[in-house]
């Protein structure tokens, strides 16, 4: 799965970790972690770290779980990571994760903290039915990260060539260990 070669680009794909439901007069955007999403997002900030993981910049959703979720990770791997906050990842299509990894591909690697069904759409997009069906047989998990090497640098409506280096999935039972 992971190839030795430096590539031309690394992409993270970070789905931010469970969040509950909304509470009654709530906006969907306000959902915040659940204690179980907390967990997640904690662990896999942590395996990220363990695997020297780290981005060049990060965009997140500008929605609470997302935040929450990307908050983890500054923790984890310090209060200097490049973090902006991106409002369209709340609310656009696939195409707008699309245009970001895009306008982004001059830098060496970029992490999307956003949403379902989004994230897997892209991750689809990127690397085809097949190998999603592989590699996400449930779909996406909640505080799911996917490491994505690119062999050329992303370009507006290019063919991506790229591979699954890595696939991070918290596992709940491993919170109880720590």
């Amino acid at each position: 799965m992971q190839d030795s070669a430096v590539p031309a680009f690394r992409l993270f794909l970070l789905r931010h970790a469970r969040s509950g439901w909304a509470m009654p007069g709530q906006r969907d955007f306000d959902r915040a972690l659940d204690d179980e999403g907390y967990a997640e997002a904690e662990l896999t900030a942590q395996a990220a770290v363990d695997r020297g993981l780290r981005p060049d910049v990060i965009l997140c959703s500008t929605a609470a779980r997302c935040r929450q979720t990307a908050e983890a990770l500054c923790r984890a791997l310090g209060p200097e990571l490049d973090v902006r906050h991106v409002d369209q990842l709340y609310s656009g299509p696939t195409s707008t994760y699309r245009n970001l990894v895009e306008a982004h591909a001059h830098r060496d690697s970029l992490m999307l903290v956003g949403h379902n069904p989004m994230i897997e759409e892209l991750f689809q997009q990127i690397l085809g039915a097949e190998s999603t069906a592989a590699a996400l047989g449930d779909g996406y998990p909640p505080a799911g990260l996917a490491v994505i090497d690119f062999r050329a640098r992303p370009t507006p409506g290019g063919i991506w060539s790229a591979s699954l280096a890595m696939l991070l999935v918290p596992q709940p039972e491993e919170a109880e260990g720590r």
